[in-house]
């Protein structure tokens, strides 16, 4: 009985993702390639970093909506804002939430050319969400602690 038990959890647990296996780095140009390949689903761009509390603590009901919504061509993309000696802490905490890939780590030469890039309206500050329709176009924006509820019904209206 014991056996049985065993091989169903870890038979389970196979099958559930790990996380990411790598943050990768990207810029303003790696960014416009990530939007343009999630053409024809709907795409949300999380970023966040380790030492913001917000982003930690919105990050699992992220990976809950991304679970809901994948078969019906939802993708979700992480986008770490933590320092390169940092990434090994961001990939950990990645992996510990189950956060599906692929995971990013900002590297830009320029932030504000970068932040610019992706939201003239936006400061830069963290969390933010960005949401994009099937056609790459940018549609909402959410940036601070966002109303799950209303990021939810976006979405839905997207699919």
């Amino acid at each position: 009985m014991r056996r049985l038990l065993f091989l169903l959890l870890f038979a389970s647990a196979a099958l559930w993702p790990a996380g990411p296996a790598r943050l990768d780095p990207l810029d303003e140009a790696t960014y416009r390639q990530v939007v343009a390949s999630s053409k024809g689903k709907v795409l949300l761009v999380n970023f966040w970093a380790t030492w913001c509390a917000p982003c930690r603590e919105e990050m699992p009901l992220l990976v809950k909506l991304e679970a809901a919504y994948r078969e019906r061509g939802f993708r979700l993309v992480t986008i770490s804002a933590d320092e390169p000696e940092d990434a090994r802490q961001a990939l950990e905490f990645l992996q510990k939430m189950k956060v599906p890939a692929p995971a990013y780590l900002k590297r830009a030469a320029n932030d504000d050319k970068f932040i610019t890039a992706v939201d003239a309206q936006w400061s830069g500050a963290l969390p933010a969400l960005f949401l994009y329709d099937k056609t790459g176009r940018k549609v909402r924006s959410f940036v601070g602690e966002a109303d799950f509820k209303v990021l939810e019904s976006e979405i839905r209206k997207l699919l």
